[in-house]
């Protein structure tokens, strides 16, 4: 069965803010009934009405997990909310997977660091548990370049997790920090239920530290898309997403999600 096709919705968000119902509708005229939530902890049920008034639901939804207080770019830092409101907040709006979506790049750099993450994310799953929910996380470049015992630190941390914790696999984010991301997937198999897909020249320098601004729709960039795409063997949810976006940032969606539909009902015929 092909992966449900979803959109992070911080790619919006600038739509959203100011007309939420009116950018949720756009969305569904996309052809959009899944997307991705963030930020949803406080405002679940404003949500889950414009959702509901457009056929949208949302399945997966970013929160913060591993850390408690966040550091922000622009230097303040925010206290993430409880772990009881967040899945509290994660079920009313119908969610199945709170990932969290950051921890820093200083904690990816030792083993032990890296047990500590695994180990509040294994904590976590077991409260989401008592939701029917289930957790896990979303990676950056700094998750990836670190190596501990000769593999990528997100690797080391897949095998730290418990069966039922999954991973969200940024495919822009994993290219960007040198990875093959049709050999990481094939090897972490069943552990990456969804991706993010997203696209645009790969060279030199990419990271969060600058977000780049010259992403591309998917398809039109360097990102082994497809190929990656089509090495998931329990794959969810494609998840389009853009960080930086220099054009009409619906257009960029909407070309995505043209893209991204055609291309897996084609892996879904070769099948």
């Amino acid at each position: 069965m092909a992966p449900a096709i979803s959109l992070q919705l911080y790619t919006v968000n600038a739509a959203l803010e100011p007309d939420l119902d009116g950018g949720v509708r756009r969305l569904a005229e996309i052809g959009f009934d899944t997307v991705e939530a963030f930020a949803f902890v406080g405002r679940s049920a404003e949500l889950k009405q414009a959702f509901d008034a457009h056929g949208i639901t949302a399945t997966t939804g970013h929160a913060f997990l591993v850390e408690e207080t966040i550091p922000l770019p622009d230097g303040s830092v925010m206290t993430a909310p409880s772990h009881a409101d967040t899945f509290a907040a994660a079920k009313e709006l119908g969610l199945e997977i709170v990932i969290d979506p950051f921890v820093g790049p200083d904690h990816w750099t030792t083993r032990e660091s890296v047990e500590r993450i695994a180990a509040r994310l294994n904590a976590a799953a077991v409260e989401a548990a008592e939701h029917g929910l289930r957790v896990g996380y979303h990676n950056h470049d700094h998750e990836l370049r670190p190596q501990i015992e000769g593999q990528p630190a997100l690797q080391v941390l897949a095998s730290l997790l418990d069966p039922g914790v999954v991973l969200e696999l940024d495919l822009y984010w994993a290219s960007a920090a040198g990875i093959d991301v049709v050999a990481f997937i094939q090897e972490l198999g069943d552990r990456i239920v969804a991706v993010h897909v997203k696209d645009g020249p790969m060279r030199e320098g990419i990271s969060t530290a600058t977000i780049p601004t010259d992403q591309t729709p998917a398809g039109q960039g360097d990102v082994r898309l497809a190929e990656a795409l089509a090495a998931a063997p329990a794959l969810e949810y494609a998840v389009i997403e853009f960080d930086g976006y220099d054009g009409d940032v619906f257009d960029g969606v909407e070309q995505s999600y043209r893209w991204l539909r055609a291309t897996l009902s084609t892996e879904a015929v070769s099948a």
